[in-house]
């Protein structure tokens, strides 16, 4: 089986790479994936991803950042989520833990009670409250919270 030849020339490849990261952080697992899939060379691919880590096109501490805080303030997710996400894009342990740290409690738990009390108001009265506690705390652990705040704030909620 023949390799097929590259999409772009390195020139382009960079032109392109250098506008796909300007326009949302990315990192580095995402775009030596979209290296690949342009059937860049692996020399002018390492050579791409110098590039724009030297131009701070690229930075895995930003991109985690950003992608934290993306998912705290508008998904609403929690931690768990979170660190599973970064994991799958294969983001250095040390940054993950480094920007979980750097989340603002008030604003965690404010979303934790957020979801909370609108899963709660979805819940019939006419139901067991040992069902509904039940479909609020697997709701919530789906988001990403961890099982001592679920259960703060069930009870906070529900009594």
């Amino acid at each position: 089986m023949e390799l097929s030849s590259p999409s772009y020339s390195f020139e382009q490849a960079l032109v392109k790479m250098e506008a796909w990261c300007a326009y949302q952080d990315r990192c580095l697992f995402e775009v030596q994936n979209k290296l690949q899939s342009w059937k860049i060379e692996f020399s002018n691919q390492e050579k791409i991803i110098e590039k724009l880590i030297l131009n701070r096109f690229l930075d895995e501490k930003r991109f985690v950042e950003s992608f934290i805080s993306g998912k705290v303030r508008i998904k609403r997710w929690g931690r768990i989520k979170i660190k599973h996400h970064l994991f799958q894009k294969r983001v250095e342990k040390k940054l993950i833990e480094q920007g979980l740290k750097n989340i603002d409690q008030e604003i965690y738990w404010e979303n934790l009670l957020a979801l909370a009390t609108r899963k709660s108001s979805e819940i019939k009265p006419s139901e067991d409250p040992w069902k509904a506690k039940q479909k609020m705390m697997t709701y919530l652990a789906s988001k990403g919270y961890e099982q001592d705040l679920i259960f703060e704030a069930v009870k906070e909620i529900r009594g």
